[in-house]
């Protein structure tokens, strides 16, 4: 007997369905994820199943006694309330007599007045004659587990410091069916796993929503698709459900095809005139009508993102070295003797605790701090774009379009014009809802919103702070291929550990107390290591030590003086440049005629074999131009 049942249920919001007559049976034990793409309505689904939307029809029955406990997507609840007070509160009848038991016990640290110690003996009694004890303990745990500060006031917290206390909340009940909407969101790596750990051994039902796929593939072990209004369920693994989904599709399509020809051929036939009409055809023109009928009604699978990003010119070969950097805040030491290179087309991952200082490091190496100790280098020509987590670049009360376009109808996109609707429509933002305010998006159209507005202008140093957090698997899968082939330079933040192993090709790693270590390879590479570290003997299997990166060192030695002749030297480079760049532009706007190849081939070659030599020889001078630079800063910073 299932512990929860959808039965014919059906939600609408407008004129499109969300919902169109589904079943759904969830049995205890279960651990079933809830897939489908951005704006499908699963978190409307969510909602159905918890009681706070009544559906248009049908039935949402759950057995009785049993409990349930939801936590959204969005964290709409502020309070004055400590943290401990939230998730007590999660605690039906008992939880506002553990606060109050909390807030005593607190107060008697401070005070000994006899009042307050008869207040707490009042309190203890009636705890001990509820058996409160045990649901204390397991408040604290579950404030413990998640790194929770249970005297912290709620309103101060962060947004994913108040995602932590709402998980925590829903869980320390213990309930019998569990709805997590994006759980893992703005959790880092430790709590994810944790998470993962406790609801292994979670005994109840959990329906969950997640993006996160090493986190669906360890969990699920069923998985429900929202697609079109319509739920189906696919029995296995998460993989298991990929390969079939992509079956089914394959499928379709060809059942559309065909459905499609048929409906063409029929129309051809139609438009022949009275033959068509005649008393022995009627049953074909009937016929003829109910496909037209079943082609309206027919709902299409919602496109696919089109992403591409202009790498712009190139930077110079170094794009970041920190030699011995420190920096810390008040008594905090955020950053210690950190010591790294990033040369051009590295692809780093920053993985490390939520508040250990991730985004500090790399407002550190963009300049928009400076260290309280040690040497901190950035190359030339870099074009910066940064996607923040906090989306900050959005202006919450301008159109979809205006965020893009500054007011402008068209965008330069690859070095070519295109109107704004067209851009956004790669972004899957239909034209609907271009005069739309950014308030009015969900997260993950925020986020698709942002990467449009990023990617219309070129850039060779990527900067990415949890840039996949309510994306759905198709975006991801996307933004993986786009990061993977792209040439630029690329700092993520990120906690989708299936993520970083994808994209990233080394490792930066908060380790405590400010220590920052460097290994090659993403997540995976980084927890071999450190399993193989915690073992006995420090090494892996073949008992050799687990070696860490070290930095990538510059081609050339940097120089501590620089020589007359070298300061000449680098007096003349910047017009050298100019010149090689100059002729550069030239040959390739005579590559790029449309007359170009319609020459001689040993003209044709002539001009590749030249743009080659310029190219090696632009590289060579922004190499050189940056060795003599180091000279110039080494010798004042001895003169201090």
């Amino acid at each position: 007997m299932p512990l929860l049942r959808l039965h014919k249920v059906s939600l609408a919001f407008g004129h499109r369905a969300l919902l169109d007559s589904v079943d759904l049976d969830i049995y205890g034990g279960e651990r079933v994820c809830l897939v489908g793409r951005n704006g499908e309505g699963k978190s409307s689904l969510m909602r159905v199943l918890s009681g706070e939307v009544v559906p248009d029809d049908g039935e949402c029955w759950i057995r009785p006694g049993m409990r349930v406990a939801y936590l959204a997507q969005e964290i709409g609840m502020d309070s004055n309330d400590t943290v401990f007070d939230v998730v007590a509160a999660g605690l039906p009848g008992l939880g506002k007599l553990l606060a109050d038991y909390h807030h005593t016990a607190t107060e008697l640290e401070h005070s000994n007045h006899a009042e307050t110690l008869q207040r707490l003996s009042e309190l203890q009694q009636a705890l001990e004659a509820a058996n409160g004890w045990q649901l204390e303990q397991q408040v604290e745990m579950i404030l413990s587990r998640l790194g929770l500060d249970s005297d912290a006031v709620f309103h101060s917290l962060s947004g994913g410091w108040r995602r932590r206390v709402m998980l925590a909340r829903a869980l320390v009940c213990e309930p019998d069916v569990l709805l997590l909407d994006e759980p893992t969101n703005h959790l880092d790596i430790e709590a994810i796993t944790w998470l993962e750990e406790f609801m292994l051994d979670y005994s109840g039902a959990l329906l969950f929503i997640s993006h996160d796929r090493a986190f669906v593939r360890r969990l699920s072990t069923r998985i429900i698709e929202l697609d079109r209004g319509l739920l189906s369920s696919w029995p296995g693994s998460y993989d298991e459900y990929v390969r079939r989904k992509a079956e089914q599709l394959d499928i379709e399509a060809r059942h559309n095809a065909l459905f499609d020809k048929k409906l063409s051929q029929e129309e051809a036939w139609i438009r022949q005139g009275i033959k068509a009409r005649r008393t022995r055809n009627e049953g074909r023109v009937r016929a003829l009508q109910a496909l037209r009928q079943e082609h309206r009604q027919r709902r299409r699978r919602s496109g696919t993102a089109r992403l591409s990003l202009d790498g712009g010119e190139l930077s110079g070969k170094l794009v970041f070295e920190a030699e011995s950097v420190s920096l810390s805040f008040a008594e905090h030491r955020v950053i210690s003797n950190f010591s790294t290179t990033i040369l051009r087309g590295d692809r780093v991952g920053i993985i490390g605790p939520n508040g250990a200082g991730k985004t500090t490091l790399i407002k550190l190496l963009l300049g928009e701090l400076q260290p309280d100790q040690g040497q901190l280098r950035r190359g030339t020509r870099q074009q910066v774009a940064y996607f923040d987590q906090q989306r900050e670049q959005l202006d919450a009360n301008k159109s979809v379009m205006d965020n893009v376009a500054d007011g402008s109808q068209h965008v330069l996109v690859n070095g070519r014009d295109r109107h704004v609707a067209s851009y956004l429509r790669d972004f899957l933002f239909p034209a609907e809802r271009l005069q739309s305010p950014v308030s009015t998006l969900s997260g993950g159209e925020r986020n698709r919103l942002l990467l449009a507005r990023l990617f219309a202008k070129p850039a060779n140093l990527l900067v990415m702070d949890e840039p996949t957090n309510d994306l759905d698997v198709e975006t991801l899968e996307l933004l993986e291929e786009l990061l993977m082939e792209y040439q630029g330079t690329l700092l993520l933040v990120s906690h989708d550990r299936a993520f970083l192993d994808n994209v990233v090709t080394s490792t930066l790693v908060f380790e405590g107390e400010g220590i920052i270590g460097e290994y090659v390879g993403g997540y995976s590479d980084w927890l071999q290591h450190k399993t193989a570290a915690s073992k006995p003997d420090g090494g892996n299997a073949d008992n050799k030590p687990a070696v860490k990166a070290t930095p990538a060192q510059v081609a050339l030695e940097r120089p501590k003086k620089l020589s007359y002749k070298e300061q000449r030297e680098l007096q003349a480079l910047p017009a050298k440049i100019e010149q090689l760049e100059a002729e550069q532009a030239q040959l390739q706007a005579a590559i790029g005629d449309p007359g170009f190849y319609q020459q001689s081939h040993e003209q044709v070659n002539g001009v590749l074999e030249r743009l080659q030599v310029v190219e090696a020889q632009l590289e060579d001078c922004y190499g050189r131009w940056e060795w003599l630079e180091s000279g110039v800063e080494n010798r004042s910073a001895d003169n201090r």
